[in-house]
């Protein structure tokens, strides 16, 4: 037998949920993406999100990487989750969203979706770990406030 216990009202989660800024970017499939399937290889849809993420960094956060590294910091990946529904193919347009999910005190959680654009059809998705280390010694940092609220929009 299972038995749930009952919920009570003043024991539930005081932490509201956080929502973060959804961004896009638009990116197409160019001819050596394919692999020998005739679809894109499956590595190459990290690159499209560290793309996407490049440029979201810069253009709605205002911080390019460039201004991480000039504070002497990078981003590692530490686990990466990939969940591909339909394949893309040459010449296919596609939208690469990216959000924060959430922060922890060295880094942050990226969830993604690819939709290609002429069917608006979810392509693949899935979440990055990403932790900041200092450049200088490679190891893991907190992140530190300022950048935290630049990327808390």
């Amino acid at each position: 037998m299972n038995y749930a216990a009952p919920i009570n009202p003043d024991r539930a989660s005081a932490e509201p949920l956080q929502v973060y800024a959804k961004f896009e970017t638009e990116l197409q499939v160019r001819p050596d993406d394919i692999d020998m399937y005739q679809h894109v290889h499956s590595s190459r849809y990290m690159d499209y999100v560290l793309a996407a993420r490049f440029d979201q960094m810069e253009r709605c956060y205002k911080m390019p990487m460039a201004d991480f590294q000039k504070q002497g910091y990078g981003w590692f990946i530490a686990t990466a989750q990939m969940n591909f529904k339909r394949p893309l193919g040459l010449g296919d347009r596609f939208i690469v969203r990216t959000w924060i999910e959430k922060f922890t005190l060295i880094g942050v959680k990226v969830q993604f979706q690819i939709i290609r654009i002429l069917e608006d059809k979810l392509s693949c998705d899935g979440w990055f770990d990403y932790v900041m280390v200092s450049m200088e010694t490679s190891r893991a940092v907190r992140l530190p406030a300022d950048i935290r609220a630049k990327y808390e929009i």
